[in-house]
Parts: structure tokens; C-alpha cells; sequence
């Protein structure tokens, strides 16, 4: 996995949101549920005071409710990826890495492209310390060194 040469990854996967079967709309608005705004606040007490230079959401309300009081707190637009989106291919997300520059990155998406990149990092030496952990409301953070992601540490919900 190409990488910055330094910096950190945060892999936020969408906080709790409505029951998927019980929902009547697009599975793309299904919002976060009160537990998941509570977790959405946790998440940003978290990051808030790491350097962040950008924040990258998958267009699900979902995920941009989570990150949206990040970017509010920070001044910082969160971005839309549809790269990022359910069921996106890992190039796709690994184009987005490759792209971000000097500092930290933020990327909220789904349990699957996250699980996608942690299995890329994983067979490219890094070292996880609860691979396969990837919880609503969950932080993966991912030190870059020497153009590679060296580390992942899981920060279950709060």
C-alpha cells in the first residue's frame, strides 16, 4: 500500500444508525440513531486533537453524520468519496490514500472497505493489534512510515 511518508490514517467506520430491514427509504439515508450521534460525539472528542488535514466521507448519511461534528469542531469541509461507498473496490479507496498529502487523514465508511483495507495493510507487514475488530462507531488508527502503514491500533466504540 503506497503511503505519505508520514502521517496518520483514521478509519472511522459509521456509528450506529436505523435498523437496515426496518427502514422504509434508500439504505443511502438511513441516519444515525440516537446512540449513533452519541457515538458520533465520541468519535469527535477522540480525533479532535490529532493534526487533521482532511476529513472523507462515503455519501451514506450514515457516514456523513458521523464525521460532520468532526468537521464542524475542526473548520474543516468534509469531503464526499463515493469511493468510499458501500460495496466500492479497494483500488478505489487505495487511489484516495495515495492521494492525500502531509498530515492526518480522516476516512469514514462501512464495515466491508474498511475490513478490505485492513486486510491489504495487514499482507503488506503491518502490524494490527485486533485485526478483524471493525465495530459501528470504531476508530482504526493507522501510522504511516516510510511510504507504508507500519501499525493499526483499534479504538472500539465508546
Amino acid at each position: 500500500m503506497s503511503t505519505p511518508d508520514a502521517g496518520t490514517i483514521f478509519l472511522v467506520r459509521h456509528a450506529k444508525a436505523g435498523n437496515r430491514n426496518a427502514w422504509k427509504g434508500p439504505d443511502a439515508e438511513r441516519p444515525l440513531t440516537p446512540a449513533g450521534n452519541r457515538q458520533a460525539a465520541a468519535i469527535t472528542a477522540m480525533l479532535a486533537a490529532h493534526p487533521i488535514a482532511r476529513i472523507v466521507s462515503s455519501p451514506y448519511l450514515r457516514c456523513r453524520q458521523t464525521v460532520a461534528p468532526l468537521g464542524d469542531t475542526l473548520g474543516i469541509a468534509v469531503e464526499v468519496d463515493d469511493g468510499l461507498a458501500e460495496g466500492s473496490s479497494p483500488g478505489e479507496v487505495q487511489a484516495l490514500i495515495d492521494a492525500y498529502g502531509p498530515g492526518g487523514l480522516v476516512l469514514c465508511s462501512h464495515g466491508d472497505v474498511i475490513g478490505d483495507i485492513l486486510h491489504r495493510v495487514a499482507s503488506e507487514g503491518a502490524d494490527l493489534d485486533h485485526p478483524g475488530r471493525l465495530a459501528k462507531g470504531s476508530v482504526w488508527v493507522l501510522e504511516v512510515r516510510e511510504g507504508r502503514v507500519h501499525r493499526g491500533r483499534y479504538a472500539p466504540p465508546a
